[in-house]
């Protein structure tokens, strides 16, 4: 091997083909990937709590060693698979590495979401030639589809401009780049392999599902016209410059009510509230895009948008009670295991009541001020992201008109509607959640407010909700 590459890194997402990367990689003497080595859920590949002598237990309190020994291999030509949802601590570093070769695989993304639905409904992620493939159809869920898009557009976005700033170079494949021997030696060549003559896709793995798409989705058509609203041209496009997150688009709703009005939610709050408001005054829509909210605003002159924050301590409350009765499973597993909130088993979540349950809710807070401090594997959820840190996201694509205040509910929506011309404002019921009595101890207010302390600075909430 050259001196330029000590190891590399491969920058993927489910279902884009980097298992079968990884298997042609590893059939080369003297290279090594070692799976989702960052997943939060797994070590490397699923069942597995231990590599190369390290725990995940020390991997979550610091995964830098991991890094260092992946990494640091004399002679050989180590590396690991990352995705967006992999442990951001350690993805500066791994840029920062120059010595450090990236690999920028990408696939169709509509094929990469079929697929992936397709394994979660089969259980099915891999395939030989002596396995027969499960047949299965799924339903296309154009929300879950964007949300998908989104997270991988960013972190894909955010990867390249790193790598420009810093004056790196990524070696790109496609998903139809994996079977190609002259893509694999021009790869392996790059890493520094010229020793090699001709590498060959690893073959002990096959295409799963290779029907067209109309045979592998139940609702095509729907699909068809859904993603025909979908502009992937960027037409409508605003030039940004400026690094970006994402705005949420497709979370807000918006009513044809006066000159209409248009509601930006952050998730933890009155979403319901809200959205039963607005139904009250006209037909509500959502699911937008940026392009299609873009055509919704420039056709109504005068609308307003809006949106509505909660107090840090109930918002928190409500991001709990969202973990223990809708949460996923494996989050609330690591949460047990590796963060210290003592959730009871889940066939027992729902007998968690009263001090017990307040006893778990502040050790939750505990965790909450680790998470946003980007000391914990797991990502933020919007659910429990700081709502300062939402309203910058949704700054990237619009400006509310009106921050409004959850105690304030009534009166503010009032002003908003009567100022995009709606007279009938129907605001009886429109109120704030109750604050539970037992919230209103000094020591959970406290630890909400370290978990949350540039929401209290930037909005000015007092201690106590």
């Amino acid at each position: 091997m050259t001196e330029g590459f000590r190891s590399f890194v491969i920058f993927a997402e489910m279902r884009t083909g980097s298992n079968l990367l990884e298997a042609t990689l590893n059939a080369v003497r003297g290279v090594t990937c070692f799976g989702e080595a960052f997943n939060p859920y797994m070590m490397g590949w699923p069942d597995k709590d231990e590599m190369l002598g390290i725990t995940r237990e020390a991997r979550e309190a610091d995964p830098l060693p991991l890094l260092a020994k992946l990494t640091g291999r004399p002679g050989h030509l180590p590396g690991f698979r990352y995705f967006h949802d992999h442990d951001p601590r350690v993805l500066e570093p791994i840029i920062a590495d120059r010595h450090c070769a990236k690999i920028i695989l990408t696939r169709n993304p509509l094929d990469s979401y079929v697929s992936t639905r397709l394994a979660w409904e089969t259980n099915q992620w891999k395939l030989n030639e002596t396995e027969t493939p499960i047949p299965a159809r799924i339903t296309y869920d154009g929300a879950e589809f964007r949300q998908m898009l989104s997270a991988m557009d960013e972190f894909r976005s955010h990867v390249v401009s790193r790598l420009q700033t810093t004056g790196q170079v990524a070696f790109h494949l496609d998903y139809d780049d994996l079977r190609d021997a002259g893509v694999m030696t021009g790869l392996l060549h790059w890493l520094g392999r010229t020793d090699l003559d001709r590498v060959e896709p690893a073959r002990d793995q096959v295409p799963q599902n290779p029907q067209e798409l109309a045979r592998k989705v139940a609702n095509f058509d729907a699909m068809q016209a859904d993603l025909h609203d979908m502009d992937p041209f960027l037409l409508h496009r605003l030039p940004l410059f400026e690094p970006r997150r994402g705005p949420a688009v497709p979370s807000f709703v918006a009513a044809d009510s006066g000159q209409g009005l248009l509601f930006m939610p952050v998730r933890g709050g009155p979403e319901r509230t809200i959205r039963d408001w607005l139904g009250g005054l006209a037909a509500i829509q959502g699911d937008f895009t940026q392009s299609t909210l873009r055509q919704w605003k420039r056709a109504r002159p005068g609308h307003r948008s809006f949106t509505v924050l909660r107090h840090p301590l109930l918002r928190a409350w409500t991001a709990f009670d969202i973990l223990l009765t809708r949460g996923n499973p494996e989050q609330r597993e690591v949460l047990r295991r590796l963060h210290r909130v003592p959730l009871p088993p889940d066939d027992a979540l729902a007998d968690l009541a009263g001090d017990a349950r307040i006893a778990v809710f502040a050790d939750f807070l505990a965790f909450l001020r680790r998470n946003l401090n980007g000391q914990t594997s797991l990502p933020t959820q919007p659910a429990w992201a700081s709502q300062t840190e939402v309203l910058a996201g949704f700054a990237r694509f619009a400006l509310p008109d009106m921050v409004v205040r959850e105690d304030r509910l009534a009166k503010d929506l009032g002003h908003l509607a009567r100022a995009a011309g709606i007279d009938e404002t129907r605001l009886d019921g429109v109120a704030a959640a109750p604050v539970p009595e037992a919230l209103r101890d000094p020591r959970l207010a406290e630890a909400a407010q370290a978990a949350y302390l540039r929401d209290y600075i930037t909005f000015g909430f007092d201690l106590m909700p």
